[in-house]
């Protein structure tokens, strides 16, 4: 929601043209809002993209799932570092709406794609992912495997 209101403040001053002026106050709210959508992102999504890969991936597994997801966090972190600058000035203040957009997408996967994990033991987790309602229909067991490979 915060990064709505920061769209919405530099659009009302600066509009689709991208020129015009912030008093110091209004920058200063602005930089508020930003604040405050970060301090909530690190809080809440943030630590996600870390937590939620450590708690799915089965034992034998693990070590390397994390590690492509380490890898793959630190690649996209440097394409978006790379592309921000650019995109702000061809986007303006749309781009805040773009990543909001990502922030309700994710919210709708999260939601719908991944099960909850709380109380659950590591070793139980691949059972978890087969009684998904989704995953359930991609995830089959060892025996269905040998019985189609014959």
């Amino acid at each position: 929601h915060f990064q709505i209101v920061v769209a919405a403040l530099i659009a009302v001053n600066f509009g689709l043209t991208g020129q015009g002026t912030f008093s110091k106050t209004y920058a200063d709210l602005v930089v508020f809002f930003i604040c405050i959508y970060v301090s909530a992102f690190a809080w809440s999504w943030g630590p996600l993209g870390w937590l939620v890969p450590s708690e799915i991936f089965p034992l034998e597994i693990r070590s390397a799932g994390q590690s492509i997801n380490v890898s793959v966090n630190l690649l996209f972190t440097f394409i978006i570092a790379q592309v921000f600058l650019s995109m702000l000035c061809h986007m303006k203040f749309g781009l805040f709406f773009f990543f909001a957009a990502f922030v309700g997408l994710m919210t709708a996967f999260i939601y719908y794609f991944l099960p909850e994990t709380k109380n659950i033991p590591i070793e139980e987790m691949e059972q978890v992912w087969k009684d998904h309602k989704f995953w359930g229909k991609v995830i089959r067991d060892e025996d269905e495997k040998d019985i189609e490979m014959s």
